[in-house]
This record gives structure tokens, C-alpha cells and sequence, in this order.
């Protein structure tokens, strides 16, 4: 019990200041576009648990597990790290590195938009963004990708509480696949996604309509299913129109380009300005 209690102690301790600075300062989490990234945020999150697994198992092998000789033998405290906890950290880091190519190549050739994320008030990114699209509805691949994610860090923590001192828990070698197979389908998500136009804000000053965003390419407004003349910006790209007289908050915003639609944006009464 006072093993599984340090153990926790040292978690805290490694976890708590770097959620602070990510929640203040989340910019080392964030991909090109200032979103929070799922594929950075999970292999960060795995990165601190297989640190701190083995930080606490050395601990214990120093102190009550008798010194040096506790490490060694066939099965080990350490026995299982490069057939369980190399592949479930492995997976993650490889959806990292090989979506961030992907969008890259995509944003470059014109086949993804990846517009700016409108700044947050407090400097702040909102934690739904990890399961959240460009346009910010629910995505549900990113969705499976952190709940399973998450289950399996669960599942491990708890595991090694139950017995600190038998080392790193002796699962199940499959267990892999629970971070491998969703990496696995977060990436094909991110190559096989339709470059639809994505609106990021949308705006209202003396009777016209700004929409900001990407991928508006010979686009076609919409307010409330009703088409509105637009004109892009040559600088910011973001379409401007006047606001129809009939329309008043809150209404929807759509635009199609390239037969494409963008997800709605619903438009507030108190956002207006």
C-alpha cells in the first residue's frame, strides 16, 4: 500500500507541473494550425507513463527490492518493456510522426485546408479539440483513438498499483493493438479526409458578414440554406457579404467549394458585435 502510495506521489509529480504549462502554454501540443493535436497529446501522455513506470520501478528495486540483483533473471521486473510497453508507446508515436507528414504534403499540394484556430481569450486551447474536427464537431476516429487510448493508460496505472514491487505489469502482449490499431486508423482518417472548406469564425459589423476559414476555393455563402453574394479577401482569403435584412441571430453559415460543404456555423446572438 505505501509502494502503490509513492508511486502515485512520483506520478503526481512528474503529471502535474506539465499539465499546468500545456494547460497555460499549450503551444508544444498544438499542431501547424494551433489546434490541440491528438496524435502529440497521446504520445506525450504515454511518454510520461513509460517514464514514470520505470522511474518507480527503479526506485523500488534500490530501495525495497534489494539492489541490483532484483533487475536480473529471465522474468524480471523489466521483463516485459520491449514486447508490451516499446510497442504501446511505438504506436502512437508513429500515427505522430506519419500524420503530421501527411497533413504537411496535403496542406502543400491543396488537397487539405488547415486554417489558423481563432486565438483563444486566455491563451488556452479547449481539451475537446483531441476528439474535435477543424470545424469543431465531434470526430468519430480521433474519438475512438483517445477513449481506447485512454482505457489502455488506465489499465496500465492500475495494473502496476496493484503490485509495485512485481515491476512492470506482465500483460498481455496483444495489448498493443489497443493504441496500434486506433494510431493505425487515425492515420488513414488523415489520409483518406475530403478537403472540404472549414469555417473557423464568423463575424458581424455594420450589416456585413465576414466569414474566416479555408479551402474557399470558388465558393458558394450560405445563411440559413439561402445563397449570398461573397467576395474573398485577397489577403486573409476570409469572404465578406452583406447580412440579408431578414436575417437576424441566430442563423447558420455554410460554404460549398468544389461541390464540397463545410460543416454549419452556427452564429450566435451574443456573438454579435
Amino acid at each position: 500500500m505505501a509502494s502503490a502510495f509513492l508511486a502515485l506521489l512520483l506520478l503526481a509529480a512528474l503529471a502535474g507541473p506539465l499539465a499546468r504549462r500545456l494547460h497555460h502554454h499549450p503551444a508544444f501540443v498544438t499542431g501547424r494550425d494551433g489546434r490541440l493535436s491528438t496524435s502529440t497529446a497521446l504520445a506525450l501522455a504515454w511518454t510520461v507513463i513509460l517514464v514514470w513506470l520505470l522511474l518507480t520501478t527503479l526506485g523500488y528495486g534500490l530501495t525495497a527490492g534489494g539492489g541490483v540483483g532484483w533487475f536480473r533473471g529471465e522474468h524480471g521486473p523489466l521483463s516485459s518493456l520491449t514486447t508490451v510497453y516499446l510497442p504501446l508507446l511505438g504506436g502512437p508515436y508513429v500515427a505522430m510522426i506519419a500524420a503530421k507528414t501527411v497533413v504537411g504534403m496535403r496542406v502543400e499540394n491543396g488537397s487539405m485546408a488547415k486554417p489558423a484556430a481563432k486565438p483563444a481569450a486566455s491563451g488556452r486551447r479547449p481539451l475537446r479539440e483531441l476528439i474535435a474536427n477543424d470545424g469543431g464537431r465531434t470526430d468519430l476516429v480521433d474519438l475512438q483513438y483517445v477513449a481506447l487510448s485512454a482505457v489502455t493508460m488506465l489499465y496500465v496505472v492500475l495494473f502496476f498499483l496493484s503490485d509495485v514491487g512485481a515491476g512492470l505489469p506482465d500483460l498481455p502482449s496483444e495489448i498493443w493493438a489497443l493504441t496500434g490499431a486506433p494510431a493505425g486508423a487515425y492515420l488513414v482518417n488523415k489520409m483518406a479526409v475530403r478537403p472540404n472548406p472549414v469555417i473557423t469564425d464568423v463575424t458581424v459589423s455594420d450589416g456585413r458578414l465576414t466569414v474566416e476559414g479555408g479551402g474557399f476555393t470558388t465558393p458558394v455563402l450560405t445563411v440559413n440554406d439561402s445563397p449570398v453574394p461573397a467576395e474573398p479577401d485577397p489577403l486573409t482569403g476570409a469572404l465578406t457579404a452583406p447580412l440579408p435584412a431578414s436575417v437576424t441571430p441566430p442563423f447558420t453559415v455554410v460554404v460549398t467549394a468544389r461541390g464540397l460543404r463545410s460543416d454549419p456555423y452556427r452564429y450566435e446572438a451574443s456573438q454579435a458585435s
